[in-house]
């Protein structure tokens, strides 16, 4: 059993579809009404329907006032960590600190190089990778930048403005190089869909992450650790994902948060988002937070 002890969190994935945007806009302002914390878009510039993830988020914060938003996740070999940076420091300067960076390393080299970016192989993603949170670390703290490293040079990046509050940087990935990468060198690990990284398969992975913290001088209890979590509430059957009434949704969070160390939960619903996201956030959300709670208490 395994519980990094973080406090439990929940956010909800937006569709980034262009045609939806009115509907994305409605789900926004009531998921910041509803106590949720996080607000995920995820970041597929070769979806030709799909919205800019940063132009999206940055829209849909003056929709907003409380809620914070995710980036699940931001592709870097498309988006340069000096410049990501910049693009996160400003967000959480206008937002009020309302902004956590998930990055990844692209979802392949077809696709990054189809956009116009370099064809880089699995190695070199993974250089390109950690060094680029080593350069985004530097830069959101508004350090002078310098690094002369195999897949980036920057000679003298003066990072700023400061963000009001740290912004977190959480590493999408699921194999082993780059897992380990997320132990030396993120704040947190954010999990695939569920279908793709399904519960049995997390252990194994979660040690990868903390033999890699820990070889790295770090506590792994310090690394978050997200979960996206694709399903329906309320169907008794069929579907993608986790499906069924609102007590297995809380005896599964619940059990994958106090047992596989999940902190964050982000809800990407597959059927009618807006009641969906009440279900979820006025029945499965405060039921799993005194779940855990309470097991905690009992541990």
């Amino acid at each position: 059993m395994t519980d990094y002890q973080h406090p439990i969190e929940f956010g909800l994935s937006l569709d980034p579809t262009a045609d939806r945007i009115g509907e994305t806009r409605h789900l926004a302002r009531a998921a910041d009404d509803s106590g949720l914390e996080y607000l995920a878009v995820q970041d597929h510039v070769y979806q030709p329907g799909h919205l800019d993830a940063l132009t999206m988020i940055t829209h849909l914060a003056t929709q907003t006032e409380r809620i914070s938003f995710l980036t699940d996740v931001a592709d870097l070999q498309l988006r340069p960590p000096a410049m990501l940076a910049k693009a996160g420091a400003s967000l959480s300067v206008l937002t009020g600190g309302r902004v956590a960076l998930g990055v990844g390393g692209g979802p392949s080299a077809d696709a990054v190089a189809a956009v116009g970016g370099p064809r880089r192989g699995g190695a070199e993603t993974i250089t390109y990778t950690a060094e680029g949170l080593q350069i985004m670390r530097r830069a959101l703290a508004g350090e002078t930048v310098r690094h002369l490293g195999e897949q980036h040079t920057v000679e003298g990046y003066q990072g700023g403005p400061v963000p009001p509050r740290p912004v977190p940087l959480w590493l999408g990935g699921q194999r082993p190089r780059m897992l380990r990468v997320a132990g030396r060198h993120a704040d947190g690990w954010i999990s695939p869909l569920n279908i793709y990284v399904p519960p049995d398969e997390v252990p194994a992975r979660q040690r990868i992450i903390d033999d890699a913290a820990r070889a790295a001088g770090r506590a792994p209890a310090d690394i978050r650790r997200i979960y996206n979590v694709i399903g329906a509430i309320g169907p008794q059957g069929g579907g993608t994902g986790l499906v069924g009434d609102v007590q297995l949704w809380v005896d599964t969070l619940t059990h994958w948060a106090v047992d596989l160390g999940f902190d964050t939960f982000i809800f990407w619903p597959i059927m009618s988002p807006r009641a969906q996201l009440r279900a979820f956030a006025d029945r499965v959300v405060p039921a799993v937070r005194e779940h855990v709670r309470e097991i905690r208490e009992q541990r």
